[in-house]
């Protein structure tokens, strides 16, 4: 037993300072583009005429992305933790496809799917309905790509919500609509909304899908990682500064969702 614990020092002190490293890593990007930053290139960048466009773009589109994601994937995560049907294990993959699958072929089966020669897509054109590299081609993308991290969470939050208080509920004469929301979803605000903050943060970093489902157009599907592309291609501190820029906006969206679940839990 004696042997045991200079070993175990070892193994704490690596994993240690692996843990630092791992933390090093983490912050160290964000803090070179703080340190690469100047008020000049600030002010250069506010001035592009790619800048404003873009956040305000990728701000709407996520913004409604979220909301479609949360209005979809709330009943969906809701049926996902409670049934006990084969299908379930099918739906279940279906949603979690888009974290594993490269976000460029998410892009290119929706172009295959939505484009304007694509399986749905080309009866939609009957309708004059176009989709692909439309500004609700961006959405589209966002929801597919964002949607697993907001629904697997979920997911997790409502198999913890106890069966007790359920049965209860049911015994009370309460609806399942009722039971839903307003047993359910005030006791899970906390998780669910972590979820969101992942989906919404996701939702504004999205980047592959968007390029090949949307395109880069200026002040229609341009969003702000797709500038920051552009941006590299004209100037380096003119990219860091739109990269800073979507960090602070993503941080800030993420406090956004947080404030509005802040509130003590409704006991169950």
């Amino acid at each position: 037993m004696k042997a045991s614990k200079p070993f175990e020092h070892v193994i704490w002190g690596l994993g240690s300072l692996l843990s630092i490293l791992l933390v090093l890593l983490l912050g160290g990007p964000l803090v070179a583009l703080l340190a690469s930053v100047d008020i000049e290139s600030v002010t250069n960048a506010a001035q592009h005429p790619l800048f404003w466009p873009a956040v305000w773009l990728s701000f709407k589109t996520s913004a409604v992305s979220l909301v479609l994601i949360i209005v979809a994937g709330t009943p969906l995560a809701w049926w996902l933790s409670r049934s006990q049907s084969r299908v379930r294990r099918y739906v279940s993959v279906i949603v979690d496809l888009p974290i594993v699958v490269p976000p460029a072929v998410v892009g290119l089966a929706l172009l295959v799917l939505l484009g304007r020669r694509g399986l749905v897509g080309v009866h939609l054109d009957t309708f004059d309905l176009h989709l692909a590299f439309t500004s609700r081609a961006v959405i589209l993308a966002q929801v597919v790509v964002a949607a697993p991290f907001y629904v697997r969470t979920a997911t997790g939050v409502f198999r913890m919500v106890c069966e007790d208080t359920l049965l209860v509920a049911k015994t009370l004469g309460a609806r399942p609509l009722d039971i839903l929301t307003k047993v359910v979803l005030p006791s899970t605000r906390t998780g669910l909304s972590a979820g969101a903050s992942l989906a919404w943060a996701r939702a504004l970093g999205e980047f592959g899908a968007t390029l090949i489902f949307a395109g880069s157009l200026p002040s229609e599907t341009q969003t702000m990682p797709l500038a920051i592309l552009t941006a590299l291609e004209l100037d380096v501190r003119l990219a860091v500064v739109f990269a800073l820029a979507l960090t602070i906006l993503s941080i800030l969206s993420l406090l956004t969702i947080r404030r509005l679940a802040s509130g003590q839990e409704v006991s169950i």
